[in-house]
């Protein structure tokens, strides 16, 4: 019989005292306790009758306890090998129940715990994929942030940012631009309640507690700042300062550029890949250049914020394991809803195709602030900006399959639209009570502009009935009398832009297309008949009420014009008047001097050239895709 490996060497240096096995007992003789059968019984050829640890005794009363121990720790070793062998097994190679059964059919417990260890093999590897997919953005942050250290080529992140997006060279800041604590906490209210009520992209708490370590009369505090929270308070008081902007030589723009110009010295570190601050930095950088075209273009810098929120993975919700702080999470959600957003408008304004798809995204809504009731004054609510995310979700599918699908037109074109129509409807229902006015206002542009341009001629929906020429007649009207009280009040209520100055450019020639096509029948009070639609689908919207005794169509068409031709930028003042300019300028004169002068005008298209214009030819033509 093979001797035990404790037996020959023992792994502990203790005494082992073995009691007589059971045949030198009876016999009377001395025993002498060697395992596993003593001398006197291998002499006799009775090996097999030799007892050791075996069930005859008690447990603690064998012949050789502390022997007995150690072999009961062998075997417990060597079935964790034979487990962890397994296991390692299971994770190396998928294989079927079939061939991952032990041998030994007859041990169910053994095909149990193999099955287990599938299961868990399959969930870790699920858990491993979705983990790949949500920071698979690093692999090509961490390859290419080296080419961008100064050390190695000279060239920032940063740098290139600039270089592409840059118009027009910003100027040095004054030295008396920077303002009072009182005027500089006032602005950044200003920015709490209008522009970061609709993105949230940071925290505004740490955005005040930067503010007031700035105004410290201890240098020791700043010295703590980092370069990103310098961008942080410097890009928020610039944004504060130019969305108050009449005029774009007013006192208000200046101060803007000021704070542009003391923010850009701090862009290597804030713009630097693979952290979420660039991200937020990048965003503050998107919102400023909206209200400033003539010196960046928003077109690059949400490109780069786009790519960056890709990169770090923020595109997809990370498995509900990885999420140790639930405000982190949410916080991770507004800055890609914020950036999605942003992409969305512009891309639409300008008629160009999304940086990124809703296919490619996986990511829910933040959390809602939880108020039922009150004003929402400041930044403590995020009903706004929940409000807009959801209206960017609906324009992205309708845009994305109209004007950035398959060229060939849809078989049911009028069905998809009027969907579209009435999920926006359900929107604007839907609005919270307690939206502060300038807010709401601002939601009810965004929905006249969506109807017109869903509802506008494209490759997919070339041809239009006389009832949807009507809703974009009556849509144009309405969207024209809310912007001129906005464009003549003498306070922005809300974050109004240049790409809003383009989106009353391009409702004016929707009305100038559908006002020359069907002129008789607009201005006339006839009745246009609904069209009739399948069974099971979204009915026509309805047409925008109108007040009972109010101006006949005619009387609010020729408003309309003069309220077209007040928003030119000739005619001040204007948010950013820099907005239409060169050939937009020269279309929009030559189609109102037309349409004044009861002349046939030119047929135009829409089309993405750079910011979105219209050109010379036929009507039925969407934005490209």
């Amino acid at each position: 019989m093979p001797r035990s490996s404790f037996s020959d060497n023992p792994l502990l240096r203790v005494s082992r005292p073995v009691s007589a096995c059971s045949r030198c007992r009876a016999a009377k003789v001395k025993c002498d306790g060697k395992l596993p059968a003593c001398t006197a019984c291998e002499k006799a050829g009775r090996e097999n009758e030799c007892s050791s640890a075996n069930d005859q005794f008690a447990r603690g009363k064998e012949r050789s306890y502390v022997a007995a121990l150690e072999l009961r720790v062998e075997k417990l070793e060597k079935r964790l090998a034979f487990a962890r062998s397994r296991k390692a097994s299971v994770n190396l190679h998928d294989v079927d129940e079939a061939t991952a059964a032990p041998a030994d059919r007859k041990d169910s417990l053994a095909n149990i715990r193999a099955a287990i260890h599938r299961k868990a093999a399959r969930k870790r590897e699920d858990s491993d994929v979705n983990a790949l997919v949500s920071d698979f953005g690093f692999l090509s942050v961490n390859a290419t942030t080296r080419d961008f250290e100064p050390s190695v080529s000279g060239m920032t992140f940063a740098r290139l940012v600039l270089a592409a997006a840059t118009n027009d060279e910003v100027p040095d800041p004054t030295e008396d631009s920077f303002p009072t604590r009182a005027e500089a906490f006032a602005t950044v209210q200003y920015y709490m309640a209008n522009v970061y009520s609709l993105f949230p992209s940071f925290s505004e708490t740490h955005l005040l507690t930067v503010l007031d370590d700035v105004y410290q009369q201890d240098e020791r505090v700043k010295d703590r700042l980092k370069d990103a929270d310098f961008w942080l308070l410097y890009m928020v008081l610039a944004i504060g300062y130019a969305a108050q902007s009449r005029d774009k030589n007013d006192d208000f723009s200046r101060r803007g550029l000021d704070f542009v110009a003391r923010a850009l010295p701090f862009a290597d570190k804030a713009l630097m890949p693979g952290y979420p601050s660039q991200i937020q930095s990048l965003i503050l950088f998107t919102q400023y250049s909206m209200l400033d075209p003539g010196h960046f273009d928003s077109w690059y810098l949400i490109g780069f914020a786009s790519r960056a929120v890709v990169d770090l993975g923020f595109h997809q919700d990370p498995p509900q394991l990885q999420v140790p702080d639930k405000a982190a999470l949410d916080l991770r959600r507004k800055m890609f809803y914020s950036v999605y957003a942003l992409d969305r408008m512009i891309s639409m304004v300008r008629a160009r195709s999304f940086s990124f798809t809703d296919d490619s995204i996986n990511v829910e809504y933040p959390s809602n602030s939880g108020l039922t009731s009150g004003p929402i004054t400041g930044p403590q609510s995020a009903d706004s900006a929940l409000v807009l995310f959801q209206l960017r979700r609906l324009q992205s599918e309708w845009y994305q399959t109209l004007f950035q699908g398959d060229a060939a037109p849809l078989s049911d074109a009028a069905s998809f639209i009027w969907q579209m129509c009435l999920e926006m409807r359900e929107w604007h229902e839907s609005l919270p009570d307690n939206l502060p006015s300038g807010i709401r206002e601002f939601f009810e542009l965004e929905l006249r502009y969506s109807y017109i341009h869903c509802l506008a001629p494209s490759d997919r929906q070339p041809h239009l009935t006389d009832y949807t020429r009507k809703l974009i007649f009556e849509h144009a009207i309405a969207y024209m009398n809310t912007i001129h009280s906005v464009v003549h009040g003498s306070v922005n209520t809300a974050f109004y832009s240049s790409l809003d100055a383009l989106k009353v450019f391009f409702v004016a020639t929707q009305f100038f297309v559908v006002f020359n096509d069907k002129r008789e029948l607009l201005i006339s009070e006839q009745r246009i008949i609904p069209p009739i639609t399948r069974p099971g689908t979204a009915p026509p919207p309805p047409l925008p009420h109108r007040p009972a005794g109010g101006e006949d169509s005619l009387d609010r068409s020729m408003r309309c014009l003069q309220q077209v031709h007040a928003q030119h930028p000739s005619y001040p003042p204007h948010p950013h008047p820099q907005a239409l300019m060169g050939q937009q300028q020269v279309s929009m004169q030559s189609m109102m001097q037309q349409q004044l002068q009861g002349q046939p005008m030119m047929q135009y298209r829409w089309v993405g050239d750079g910011g979105g214009q219209m050109m010379p030819g036929p009507p039925g033509q969407g934005p490209p895709m």
